[in-house]
């Protein structure tokens, strides 16, 4: 993968230090695949995301969602020794993080059949939606009084 430099953008732009942060932190992002995962937009403002997380109980999971951003740790508490001829299904411990746009809020976490599902929503506060403005006019009777001085 390629490196970017992105100081020219640094100096000539204002406003956009969290759009550069993620981007370098991708750059550096590891190629660690684990757990896999998928995400997936089910409406407009809605999203998931689902994580493979076989071999793990709820309890040993933990989402936590801060502003923009939510992170799901896991963390494998194994009591009893088992001599394995064959280990396949991975049970070490991960930590992923989702950066999330404005406004995007976690809902529900949900486990089913070795599966986190996570749910996203993206809510706009009333006063950043786009609303029509009306405009003021001149009053009907003050146009016929200018019409009256004009004749």
């Amino acid at each position: 993968m390629r490196t970017y430099d992105f100081s020219p953008l640094w100096r000539s732009t204002i406003g956009f230090d969290r759009l550069f942060d993620l981007a370098e932190t991708a750059q550096r992002a590891g190629e660690d695949n684990y757990p896999p995962y998928n995400i997936e937009r089910l409406g407009d403002d809605r999203y998931q995301i689902s994580l493979a997380v076989a071999g793990f109980s709820p309890d040993e999971i933990s989402v936590t969602a801060e502003q923009n951003v939510v992170t799901i740790e896991g963390g494998k508490v194994d009591k009893a020794e088992h001599e394995y001829l064959y280990r396949g299904i991975s049970a070490r411990p991960f930590k992923r993080q989702f950066n999330m746009a404005d406004y995007v809020q976690v809902k529900n976490a949900s486990f089913e059949n070795g599966l986190l599902k996570i749910e996203l929503v993206r809510e706009i506060p009333e006063a950043m939606k786009p609303r029509r403005i009306a405009i003021n006019g001149a009053a009907t009777d003050n146009v016929h009084q200018l019409e009256g001085k004009a004749a």
